[in-house]
């Protein structure tokens, strides 16, 4: 898990072709008034997602019964383009896993984390080993407006 603030998001093109592809998008200049919706950005490889929705108490959601989720097929960035959240984040060998949809590419989870605030500005990249349970409310619930890119995970020690 990697949590920085846009400005600095160029540091991370190193870490491989799609993560570069991913920073691209995120750091248009008109990212923060797209419409809602998917964007391909290298067919499946590589797409975007920006969405609105306000944000949840925890008391409300999983986070107080422990679900959580992860990812196997792709590595989230997600940026908070307005807004604040709390998003749940723990390592997956602390978690209990259910069972895979490899469909959906979901992965629920139970158990117990650490919540973060991501601020407007600031994203997270989420690997393959991170759980994490995004929508909590910092304080009240409020508007978020924020771009997910969904990266092909390619992991070099599985070849």
């Amino acid at each position: 898990m990697i949590i920085d603030r846009l400005s600095r998001a160029a540091q991370y093109r190193c870490l491989s072709p799609h993560i570069s592809k991913a920073i691209d998008f995120i750091t248009r200049a008109d990212v923060g008034t797209l419409a809602c919706g998917e964007y391909e950005l290298d067919g499946r490889s590589v797409y975007g997602i920006v969405q609105e929705y306000d944000t949840i108490l925890s008391g409300e959601n999983q986070l107080s019964r422990g679900t959580w989720e992860a990812h196997r097929k792709y590595i989230d960035l997600q940026l908070v383009v307005s807004g604040r959240e709390g998003i749940g984040w723990a390592d997956i060998s602390t978690l209990a896993a259910g069972d895979y949809n490899s469909q959906q590419d979901f992965m629920p989870l139970v158990g117990d984390g650490h919540v973060l605030t991501l601020v407007a500005g600031s994203f997270m990249l989420l690997y393959p080993w991170d759980g994490h349970m995004p929508r909590l409310a910092v304080g009240e619930p409020e508007h978020v407006r924020k771009v997910v890119v969904k990266i092909t995970y390619e992991d070099s020690s599985r070849g």
